[in-house]
């Protein structure tokens, strides 16, 4: 454990004065001798608390020092407070040379500093500067930012006009910062209030989540069914393990999460997706199916064959594929379970075929579920029949 150090009160006063006055916080522990900058935050919270007494405390007694009044009478306390103040102004004075040798910029900021604490008044008073001089100077110093603001903006307009708009902000802060210091943020803001972004790569930026005409999302992630065949989903997944592209579309029963139809296929069109549909069984009045927006489930023909077997049509909303989480889960389980876990990145055709169908098989009656009370699904429907 290091040795405690006690700083005279002097010290912690001049400390504050200088960082009021500006001054940076590695300057102050240097000039003073001062070990960490966690001493001074603490001085900074006395002052600001209005805890001035403080500063005479002995060491160790952070925490019962100031429970009391710290003071003989309310008449020393004014006069230590009264003491403390004056001394704030006169350090602002020696620290920033304050007076004769006075300079606007530093008087500006002094003064907004404090101002919510002493009044305007009183800081020119102790500063021997009129209290329309501190305002003249801060018109001024607002003039002079909003002209230096308005000069790097034309030249941030001219840079991007000499290059016809070809570069973003970062290559125009890039050539900017050859001649002076700017920010890349401020460049990029001000080529978006002024329309000076890059002309030549434009971002495309397309709008998700909105539901197409021919069906809306029933389903909303509802993926809960108290009945069987209650609420189907379907879709296509790729198949890319063998010589030629092959595709699996497979429609689920969320009661469940049984896989009661499938075609594979190395075509993905209407025909495809139909004959999927035609394996499926006798349905109930009301039944649900779901779906992307995939260019075969939104064609003429599918959705006439939908309506012919009373099923209402839901579908995911554009751009969303969480919205049919279900079955992108079990073709993300085909996937990972055989051909990745297996290592079959290059098989033939009848292999790929064979290893979905057998795959599918144990799915349904034998892998089992915690979500089923560890039963597989079939088992599940049984039971529950």
């Amino acid at each position: 454990m290091g040795t405690r150090v006690s700083y005279p009160a002097e010290v912690k006063v001049k400390a504050i004065e200088m960082r009021l006055a500006g001054v940076p916080v590695k300057e102050v522990l240097s000039q003073l001798n001062i070990r960490s900058y966690t001493q001074l935050k603490r001085w900074m919270r006395w002052y600001k608390n209005g805890e001035m007494h403080r500063f005479e405390q002995p060491v160790g007694k952070q925490h019962s020092y100031g429970k009391g009044p710290g003071f003989k009478d309310e008449i020393s306390k004014l006069k230590a407070e009264n003491r403390y103040l004056t001394q704030q102004i006169e350090g602002l004075k020696k620290v920033q040379g304050i007076g004769e040798e006075v300079v606007p910029e530093i008087v500006v900021n002094v003064v907004d500093e404090l101002k919510d604490k002493i009044p305007v008044y009183q800081i020119c008073q102790y500063l021997n500067i009129p209290r329309s001089t501190y305002y003249r100077w801060r018109q001024q110093e607002q003039s002079k930012r909003t002209k230096k603001k308005k000069w790097i903006e034309q030249q941030i307009g001219e840079q991007c006009r000499t290059h016809k708009f070809r570069y973003g902000y970062r290559k125009i802060t890039a050539l900017l910062n050859r001649t002076m210091k700017i920010n890349h943020k401020f460049v990029q803001r001000v080529m978006q209030k002024y329309g000076w972004q890059c002309r030549v790569k434009q971002k495309k930026r397309k709008l998700t989540g909105q539901p197409y005409q021919v069906a809306e999302n029933i389903l909303n992630r509802k993926f809960q069914a108290d009945h069987p065949l209650q609420k189907l989903v379907t879709d296509i997944t790729y198949l890319p393990f063998g010589p030629k592209q092959l595709y699996l579309s497979s429609s689920q029963d969320l009661f469940n999460g049984e896989i009661i139809a499938y075609s594979i296929g190395d075509c993905q069109n209407v025909e495809f997706v139909l004959d999927t549909l035609s394996q499926l069984p006798p349905l109930p009045q009301g039944c649900t199916l779901h779906s992307d927006q995939g260019s075969v489930y939104t064609s003429y023909a599918y959705q006439r064959k939908v309506k012919e077997r009373g099923i209402i049509m839901s579908m995911s909303r554009k751009g969303t594929p969480a919205d049919n989480a279900s079955i992108e889960s079990f073709h993300s389980s085909l996937k990972s379970e055989t051909f990745y876990l297996d290592e079959l990145t290059c098989t033939t055709t009848a292999i790929v075929e064979q290893t979905v169908e057998s795959y599918i098989t144990y799915y349904n009656h034998i892998r089992i579920q915690t979500k089923l009370n560890n039963q597989s699904p079939v088992q599940y429907r049984q039971l529950a029949v």
